[in-house]
């Protein structure tokens, strides 16, 4: 893997993916898993429950699960349900995202790759096994890792760590509100590549330095000082 020249002010020197939006179009998966639980268990559904735990780590969703929802259970088990629910998902169709196995193949031909994710680690493993590109990735953190989800920075914090960069030298690629607060909020470049299903809102768009369309037309390029300036 190339590493890139991190000498100059603010030049990047590593990209760090969002997963949910960005590699895999599964935004709407979380929702009916969630909802058919819900229902299945008494719970009490609404049409905001998605947006509300777009970007919350496992334990902040799972409690948001039981206490709002009204789940029964504990927030473990119903944490641990969901993600068996999500995993046999995955295993009957990964919905990738048309370009995303391209665009990561190509960036991780310039830069060290990270993902920084809101999935649970096993939907991470599972997501990055399936598109055959577990190996270009250097870095995987799930926010269930750190003290706080998304729009917290914890989560790319973190993977920055890992990486050995300092966040103002990396770039992330995130599709949502909450991630790209929390990419913005770590200190990181962002480039936002907004959720079709979600679209974030427009004061959390304006704090990303690069819009793009697609993930599928992310190369090196988008990463040079000049786009994101």
């Amino acid at each position: 893997m190339v590493q890139s020249d991190a000498t100059e002010p603010h030049a990047i020197a590593a990209v760090v993916f969002d997963l949910d939006g960005v590699l895999v179009d599964s935004e709407q998966v979380w929702d009916d898993v969630r909802e058919q639980l819900a229902r299945e268990r008494g719970g009490r559904w609404h049409e905001r429950a998605q947006a509300d735990m777009m970007g919350m780590s496992s334990p902040e969703w799972s409690l948001y699960m039981r206490d709002v929802i009204g789940l029964p259970g504990s927030p473990a088990e119903i944490n641990a349900e969901v993600v068996a629910r999500m995993l046999a998902r995955y295993q009957a169709s990964l919905p990738l995202i048309d370009g995303a196995v391209e665009a990561v193949r190509r960036l991780a031909a310039r830069f060290p790759l990270a993902v920084a994710s809101s999935s649970n680690r096993p939907l991470i493993d599972a997501v990055l096994a399936g598109a055959g590109i577990v190996d270009l990735f250097a870095v995987m953190v799930s926010s269930e890792e750190v003290d706080r989800g998304k729009p917290a920075p914890d989560v790319y914090l973190e993977a920055t760590r890992r990486l050995g960069f300092p966040p103002a030298h990396c770039a992330a690629i995130e599709d949502s509100a909450n991630g790209i607060r929390s990419a913005h909020a770590a200190g990181l470049r962002v480039c936002a590549v907004p959720n079709a299903h979600y679209p974030p809102a427009a004061d959390a768009l304006a704090l990303a330095d690069i819009v793009l369309p697609s993930v599928a037309s992310l190369t090196a390029a988008t990463f040079s000082e000049t786009a994101l300036s």
